[in-house]
């Protein structure tokens, strides 16, 4: 049994310094943080089974899987100089919480009902969103930091009912990245609108 608290400690160590990169690299635009999040989230599975919140491991299998499409898109974007930062409009948004909710509790009472899951519903709700706001950081929507300020908020709570402090503790610290996140990438989505404008002008 210490064995196998020792063994979880570490993947969760190394898993939380993973993950922790790759947010910073995400932040400051740098191609490199997609294998960071791809390490990051293939430890994370494995604690995450191991603590039976099971939609959020198959969150962190789809995390690993769009790590390799970030990694791609990012690389190919920046070699033709084309990655901006963008923004939704309204309707967007409006439109991604009503069918992420339809799908999150979907996916709740499935696991409610279906298997031994701790807080289904909650797990769900987390785990529906994590993968909206992965899809608009690797297309690199500025309001994806946002979303993620209210996931990161509430996985604290989940982390910490589920004995997973040292994540708990990380994911605290993701909620202030993320605001960070979301004045960095405004700030680079200003720079690109002066820059169109004076281009436009000459």
């Amino acid at each position: 049994m210490e064995t196998e608290i020792s063994t979880a400690l570490i993947v969760e160590i190394l898993a939380t310094a993973a993950n922790l990169l790759y947010v910073v690299f995400l932040i400051r635009e740098q191609v490199i943080c997609w294998a960071f999040g791809i390490i990051g989230s293939a430890l994370s599975v494995y604690l995450f089974i191991d603590a039976r919140l099971y939609s959020e491991a198959f969150l962190y299998v789809f995390f690993a899987a769009m790590g390799a499409w970030g990694w791609i898109r990012w690389h190919r974007r920046l070699l033709a100089s084309d990655n901006p930062v963008v923004t939704w409009p309204a309707r967007f948004h409006w439109w991604a919480v009503l069918l992420g909710s339809i799908l999150a509790l979907s996916l709740g009472y499935t696991m409610q009902y279906h298997t031994d899951a701790e807080r289904p519903l909650v797990d769900a709700f987390t785990t529906v969103f994590s993968i909206l706001a992965t899809f608009m950081e690797i297309t690199k929507v500025m309001e994806a930091w946002l979303y993620w300020l209210l996931i990161n908020l509430t996985s604290v709570w989940l982390y910490h009912d589920r004995s997973l402090d040292i994540y708990a503790v990380l994911i605290a610290l993701y909620s202030v990245l993320s605001v960070w996140g979301f004045i960095s990438w405004r700030r680079t989505y200003r720079w690109q609108l002066e820059t169109h404008a004076h281009v436009a002008q000459s």
